[in-house]
C-alpha cells in the first residue's frame, strides 16, 4: 500500500504527459488530414485534366495484365518471349478486325435507318398512344398520354443519343489503337523484369513486400477481367441470339453493346438494354418489345445472380455503394471509358491504400462486409 501511493504522484504525471501529448498531436493530425484531402483533389484534377493520355494507357495496362496469362502459359510451352508477345498482338487484332468489321457495317447502316424509324414511329404513334392509355397502372398514376407526349419522349434520335455517345467515345479510343497496342507490348516485354527492377529500386528487405503487393493487385485485376470478359461474352451472345429469333434489326450490335456495358456495374445491363426495347417498339409493336425486354430480363438474371456469383466466387471485395461511387467517379474523372474501367481501377486503389499503416483504414472501409478479402 504504501508503495501503490509512493507511486501514485508518478503514475499521475505520466497519464497527464500522455494527455499533453495526446492533445498537441491533434493540430498536427488535423493538419495532416486536411494535406492530404488536398493532395487527393489536385491529383484528381490533373487526373481529370489528362484523362484523354491516360485512358488508353490504363487500356494498355489493363491489356497487359488481362493477357500476360496466354503469354505465360506460350514461354511454358518454350515459346520465345518476343514470339510469344507477336503472336498474342495477332490474335488480338485478328478478333479486334472480324468485330470491328461486323460492328462498323451494322452501325453505318444502323445511323442511315434512323431517319426511317423516326418516320414509323410517327406513323404508329396513334396507336402506341392507344396501347399506353389502355394500361391500368398508368390510369392508376394518372398519367395522361397524348401524341404530343409521346413524341417528346419516344424521339429515336435522342433516345439513340446515349448509344452514340459510348461508340463515340470507344472510337476514340480505338483510334489510339497502335498507341495502345505498342505500349502494352513493352509492358509485357518488361513484366518480366519487374521483380529485379522492384529488389533495385527498395532493397531485399522491402523488395518481397512490394513484390506481393504488386502480384496480390495484378491476380486480382487478371481475374476480375478475365472472368469478367467471359460472362460479357456470353452475355452478348444470349442477347445476339434472342434478338436474331425475334427479327430486331442490327442484333449484332445490340449484342456488342450488352458485351460492352456489362462491363459498368449495377446500371450496364439496363442502359443496354434500351435501344433494343425502343427498335422492337419501332418495328413490330408492344408485344414484341415485351418480348425483347423480357429476354434481356432473363439473361440479365441469369448471368448476374447465378453464374456470376459461382464463377466470380467471392467477387473483388469490394461493398456493392463503393462499386456504385466508384462508377460515378470514374465516370466523372474519365469520361464513359471510367465506367468499364471503374472496378478494376478501385481495386486497383484499394490494395494499395491496404499496404500502408496510415491509410490501411480507408482500405476497410472501401472493403465488404465479409472482412478481409484482399489482405486486409
Amino acid at each position: 500500500m504504501q508503495r501503490a501511493a509512493r507511486n501514485a504522484p508518478v503514475l499521475a504525471a505520466a497519464v497527464d504527459g500522455l494527455h499533453r501529448m495526446a492533445m498537441a498531436d491533434e493540430p498536427q493530425r488535423a493538419s495532416r488530414i486536411l494535406l492530404n484531402l488536398a493532395a487527393f483533389v489536385i491529383i484528381v484534377a490533373g487526373i481529370r485534366a489528362a484523362s484523354g493520355l491516360l485512358v488508353p494507357f490504363l487500356f494498355s495496362a489493363f491489356l497487359a495484365i488481362l493477357f500476360a496469362t496466354p503469354m505465360g502459359w506460350l514461354q511454358r510451352k518454350r515459346v520465345p518471349k518476343p514470339l510469344a508477345v507477336v503472336l498474342v498482338v495477332l490474335i488480338i487484332l485478328a478478333v479486334g478486325s472480324i468485330i470491328g468489321t461486323l460492328v462498323g457495317t451494322s452501325l453505318v447502316d444502323f445511323t442511315r435507318a434512323i431517319p426511317r424509324y423516326e418516320a414509323r414511329l410517327r406513323a404508329q404513334q396513334g396507336a402506341l398512344v392507344a396501347w399506353l392509355q389502355s394500361l391500368t397502372w398508368l390510369q392508376s398514376l394518372n398519367v395522361e398520354v397524348s401524341n404530343e407526349l409521346l413524341l417528346q419522349y419516344l424521339d429515336a434520335s435522342q433516345l439513340f443519343g446515349l448509344f452514340g455517345t459510348l461508340i463515340t467515345s470507344l472510337g476514340q479510343v480505338l483510334t489510339n489503337g497502335a498507341l495502345i497496342l505498342i505500349t502494352m507490348v513493352f509492358i509485357l516485354l518488361e513484366m518480366s523484369g519487374f521483380p529485379a527492377k522492384i529488389l533495385a529500386a527498395f532493397g531485399e528487405t522491402e523488395a518481397g513486400f512490394a513484390r506481393s503487393n504488386f502480384a496480390e493487385m495484378a491476380n486480382s485485376i487478371r481475374s476480375y477481367l478475365g472472368l469478367k470478359t467471359l460472362i460479357s461474352l456470353a452475355t452478348g451472345v444470349g442477347v445476339t441470339v434472342w434478338l436474331t429469333i425475334l427479327g430486331v434489326d442490327f442484333p449484332v450490335l445490340w449484342g456488342l453493346l450488352a458485351f460492352v456495358l456489362n462491363f459498368v456495374p449495377n446500371i450496364g445491363s439496363f442502359i443496354a438494354a434500351i435501344p433494343a426495347v425502343l427498335l422492337a417498339l419501332i418495328q413490330f409493336g408492344p408485344g414484341r418489345m415485351l418480348l425483347v425486354a423480357l429476354g434481356y430480363l432473363v439473361v440479365n438474371i441469369v448471368m448476374a445472380n447465378l453464374v456470376e456469383p459461382r464463377v466470380m466466387g467471392r467477387g473483388v471485395g469490394l461493398s456493392t455503394l463503393v462499386v456504385f461511387v466508384s462508377l460515378v467517379f470514374w465516370g466523372w474523372v474519365l469520361g464513359p471509358i471510367g465506367m468499364l474501367l471503374s472496378v478494376p481501377l478501385t481495386v486497383m486503389f484499394r490494395i494499395a491504400l491496404a499496404t500502408d499503416p496510415g491509410t490501411r483504414w480507408v482500405a476497410v472501409l472501401l472493403g465488404s462486409e465479409r472482412g478481409s478479402e484482399v489482405g486486409i
